[in-house]
């Protein structure tokens, strides 16, 4: 957090600052600015009156009033003064409330905030000009050193520089609305009302002694059928009391020019422009389930007001502002943007257990986890963990699960990783030792790489097969190894083909490039080639060459049930040869095989029921999906659960839900768990276990998304790449030394962490005067 600073840097030549717009964000970096030097000439421009204002309270985290009362402790005081804390929320669902306790949160209405800095200001000698419309921003720019643009989500300034800023606007499918009551709830209070309409949401919390906020929100459709799009804002305020009648305990709620809104995510690809820099709503905006617009826009003037201090002038000082800001707003808004997701798809999470329900909602964002929930409220979470079915003192990760005849003795995968260390398609002793060390590393199910089934079916001259006896011997000494010296842990096979990302180069000599010499012929659902002018045409597949392929699957899955694999994924993701048939980008076929998505589904589903009648019954057969291409018209979150429910209806044990890796102009949403919700979404939509996979990187992520019903089970790449006993050290890390993940008998002795150097030293025994 930016706090003050001495001033030594651009600050003595930025001495004209111009701010549009009278919020919290405008006011305050007004004030810090003037603060730093008095001399300063600083003119705010706000177009409505001093007590107008829209909303009622405003949440600050601790880290935020860290950052104030740091920069000016004046302003902390005024504020202490004011607030109202809580630490607790209260969940309500189906009539039944669940508590959980040790947030902490800070609260105070949004007029008593402006007026507070509105003093700071006019104290400082801050030019307050209400009432008044900013001239346009490329004309305070040329009589200003530094225009702060802190006007809004629907900032003018973005607007007019739109080729300068680069914005980006996403409206969402939600409707929302904000209100007030004059009461005080005592708690962050969630309560979900099932209607008629279908369902809605309140979110209600204090904000002074007599007076919470109150936001309903709702699906737009469900705004729709209950008639609230035709609805003045008086009639609006009343049916939304109605609706919450219980929580409100019968009293009415009131507006402040209330209407309305389908919340508006903001980004721009430039938060500057010359000497014009974008603060707040006006750069960014997050969620308000994460109560996150007040703390980014004062978080930015904090910030923003330190590198014009520090820097040797302004152009540097912007682009320190922007460099300092970007990653912390971009968590910000991946948070929220989860969060959002979340209350989006509420519905979906209607029949979950009453206690998974509410740890859910707790953990939507992501950044609430399973460890710092414990740590907040222990008791709550034990009632989650043992209505999950946790064995006592069993994290979620070490429950066991069953999957047809297969128990699994924990919840980890290591996620299927193409090695491209093989020759002529023969596993060798390098997939002995990598797949052998994960086993020892207590995954409960280790998967192999992409498995191809011909040699035409091939991504890389590495890959490994499973079309000759050779081959299914050289995965038999592997599955008797695991099955032998790491009793318990299971081994599934990925079956799949290349489809038209075949015959190309090792990914560390040139990932999807083709090879120099010796390709092979490629086929594909259409003649499409992956990237136009590099790799080479497939030839579309025709009935016979279909009926080889199926065949090839076949065969295959033959071998791998000899071969002593006690699970087969069918590879219907990223791209190649079956997820080719499945995106609407990759199929282009006007035969029984291509067009509406039922008929896209045709030949997978026609694979998928050939191997399962070879494949034992007793043993699992899962498969693996993109659940979105990452590009406009293809497959969405939408077409995933129906892809889902197709295979489900098929006989699928589980559906591991992966993303992308389709077409080459993807563009995904990277971070922490990204992929998750899309398992989610199919996990609590469709009655299939599912397999949540991307970026899942830590224990605590996969206890998490276990215990609130997201996945069944978690499978993870690099974690396991980086430590290939990371299952056996997220036990250790956990105190955790049950059935679920037992060291192998030579490795006990490394079952505890090493002891290091010591750090500390003898504390003195006397103080001596």
């Amino acid at each position: 957090m930016a706090g003050a600073v001495a001033m030594t840097g651009s600050g003595s030549s930025v001495r004209r600052i111009a701010v549009i717009g009278g919020g919290p964000g405008g006011l305050y970096a007004a004030a810090l600015l003037k603060r730093l030097d008095p001399d300063r000439e600083v003119t705010v421009f706000e177009r409505n009156a001093p007590d107008d204002t829209f909303g009622f309270g405003v949440v600050l985290s601790d880290e935020t009033l860290g950052g104030i009362e740091h920069a000016d402790p004046e302003v902390y005081r005024a504020l202490s003064r004011e607030f109202v804390r809580w630490d607790t929320i209260d969940i309500v669902h189906r009539g039944r409330v669940h508590t959980s306790g040790g947030h902490g949160f800070a609260a105070l209405g949004r007029r008593r905030l402006l007026e507070i800095l509105h003093e700071r200001c006019a104290g400082l000698g801050v030019d307050l000009r209400f009432r008044t419309v900013a001239p346009p921003a490329a004309e305070l720019a040329a009589h200003h050193d530094l225009v702060i643009a802190a006007d809004g989500v629907h900032s003018a300034t973005r607007v007019a520089h739109a080729d300068a800023f680069g914005p980006h606007l996403t409206e969402h499918r939600n409707r929302y609305i904000w209100l007030a009551a004059d009461f005080a709830f005592d708690a962050f209070r969630f309560e979900i009302a099932e209607t008629p309409y279908g369902v809605m949401q309140m979110h209600g919390y204090p904000y002074a002694a007599d007076a919470s906020t109150v936001i309903v929100e709702m699906r737009q459709e469900v705004w729709r059928a209950a008639g609230l799009d035709t609805c003045g804002a008086a009639e609006s305020t009343a049916r939304c009391a109605k609706f919450f009648t219980e929580a409100l305990d019968g009293r009415p709620l009131h507006g402040n020019r209330s209407s309305w809104l389908a919340f508006r995510t903001v980004t721009n690809s430039r938060w500057s422009h010359g000497n014009t820099v974008l603060i707040g709503d006006a750069a960014h905006t997050a969620h308000f389930s994460i109560g996150s617009g007040t703390k980014l826009a004062v978080e930015d003037a904090l910030a923003l007001a330190a590198c014009v201090e520090e820097q040797p002038d302004l152009p540097a000082a912007l682009a320190a502002y922007e460099a300092e800001r970007r990653p912390v707003v971009a968590s910000t808004q991946r948070a929220a943007a989860a969060s959002l997701r979340w209350f989006e798809e509420l519905a979906t999470y209607g029949e979950q257990p009453p206690r998974r329900f509410a740890f859910n909602l707790l953990t939507r964002s992501r950044r609430v986890t399973h460890d710092n929930l414990r740590l907040r409220d222990a008791s709550f979470t034990a009632a989650v963990e043992e209505e999950f079915g946790c064995p006592p003192g069993t994290p979620p990760m070490f429950t066991p699960f069953r999957l047809r005849g297969l128990e699994l003795r924990n919840r980890v995968v290591v996620s299927p990783m193409d090695m491209y260390s093989a020759t002529d398609g023969l596993p060798g002793d390098f997939h002995l030792v990598h797949l052998g060390a994960r086993a020892l590393g207590g995954a409960g199910l280790v998967m192999t790489e992409m498995v191809c089934v011909s040699p035409e079916g091939r991504i890389t001259p590495g890959c490994t097969g499973l079309w000759n006896t050779e081959q299914a011997a050289g995965w038999r000494r592997i599955t008797d190894f695991v099955h032998t010296s790491a009793p318990g842990t299971a081994i599934g096979v990925q079956l799949g083909h290349s489809g038209r990302k075949g015959s190309t180069k090792l990914m560390w000599e040139g990932i999807d490039q083709p090879l120099e010499s010796g390709n092979w012929p490629l086929t594909a659902a259409s003649p499409l080639p992956y990237v136009p002018g590099v790799n080479q045409v497939p030839a579309e597949l025709d009935r016979a060459g279909l009926d080889a392929v199926r065949e090839q699957f076949v065969a295959a899955a033959r071998r791998a049930a000899s071969s002593g694999f006690d699970l087969l994924e069918l590879h219907c993701a990223h791209g190649y040869l079956l997820s080719g048939f499945l995106s609407p980008l990759t199929n282009h076929r006007t035969d029984a095989y291509g067009g509406p998505r039922e008929n896209r589904l045709r030949f997978p589903l026609e694979v998928f029921d050939a191997v399962r009648e070879v494949w034992p019954e007793e043993r699992p057969m899962t498969v693996r999906i993109s659940a979105t291409d990452w590009a406009e018209g293809g497959t969405d979150a939408e077409d995933a659960v129906e892809i889902a429910r197709a295979f489900a209806a098929h006989g699928a044990d589980a559906i591991d839900v992966s993303t992308g890796q389709v077409v080459p102009d993807e563009r995904p949403e990277y971070g922490r768990s990204y992929q998750t919700p899309y398992a989610d979404r199919i996990r609590n939509t469709v009655d299939v276990p599912v397999i949540a996979v991307g970026a899942i990187s830590s224990w605590d992520d996969v206890n998490s998304l276990l215990l609130a019903g997201r996945a069944d089970l978690c499978a993870l790449a690099r974690p396991h790449l980086y430590d290939p006993h990371w299952t056996l050290h997220a036990a250790a890390e956990q105190g955790y030394t049950g059935p679920g993940a037992p060291w192998p008998l030579p490795y006990g002795a490394g079952s505890r962490t090493p002891p290091t150097g010591r750090t500390d030293a003898p504390k003195p025994r006397l103080t001596l005067g």
